[in-house]
């Protein structure tokens, strides 16, 4: 049987061969960020919360999602705590266990227990009230690599993109930052006609904003 080309490829064949294209970009990008050391960690995460403090899109957000950081992703830690410091309702997303493909977010009170039952063993609330994704006023989501643009590539499991799916049609609330290491970064990114751009991208480098040429 004859390889496909680009003239007589199936809509099926084009798809395997980006998502084949966006395994190997994906595991290129991890890599990278776990060869970080430490202290580039601890200063890189420092450089993210003084980016990302000064903006109004933290400091007039009243319900804010993050996620906490795995795998050599940038820590959003700092910023957790400035936001719990400053009153602001802070959520963490939770996986269902019953196979449902979207993401629910609990609130995070302060010495609360955390629990790592889901597939991914990310620390997640377990009784706290619930936030619909559409209340939420800013989510700070974590990456594996991004353009200059604000296309995402994420872990491939779509979660953010059908939680959110909605902003297709009103791009208001809630804000999309995504947050990474300067690092991550790639010139341009395939995408899915259903990957979800973000709003902007914050990163321990410099601010990158939809729309922005």
């Amino acid at each position: 049987m004859p390889t496909p080309t680009p003239s007589n490829a199936t809509d099926a064949d084009r798809l395997a061969a980006l998502r084949d294209r966006k395994k190997t970009l994906r595991k290129q990008l991890r890599q990278r960020r776990r060869q970080l050391s430490p202290l580039q960690q601890r200063q890189a995460a420092r450089a993210l919360f003084r980016r990302v403090t000064c903006t109004p899109a933290f400091r007039f957000s009243s319900r804010i999602a993050f996620t906490l950081p795995r795998d050599g992703e940038i820590s959003p830690q700092r910023l957790l705590e400035a936001a719990l410091r400053r009153g602001k309702r802070c959520y963490l997303p939770v996986m269902s266990r019953f196979g449902a493909d979207r993401l629910r977010f609990r609130r995070l009170q302060k010495g609360a227990a955390l629990s790592s039952r889901n597939a991914l063993r990310i620390p997640e609330p377990t009784r706290a009230a619930r936030c619909p994704p559409r209340a939420l006023s800013l989510v700070l989501l974590p990456l594996v690599g991004f353009d200059a643009r604000c296309n995402r590539l994420g872990m491939g499991k779509g979660y953010y993109d059908r939680t959110f799916a909605f902003l297709r049609h009103s791009r208001r609330r809630p804000l999309l930052i995504g947050l990474a290491h300067e690092c991550q970064r790639v010139e341009q990114l395939e995408t899915n006609v259903w990957d979800l751009p973000l709003h902007a991208i914050a990163t321990d480098a410099a601010w990158y904003k939809a729309g922005t040429p």
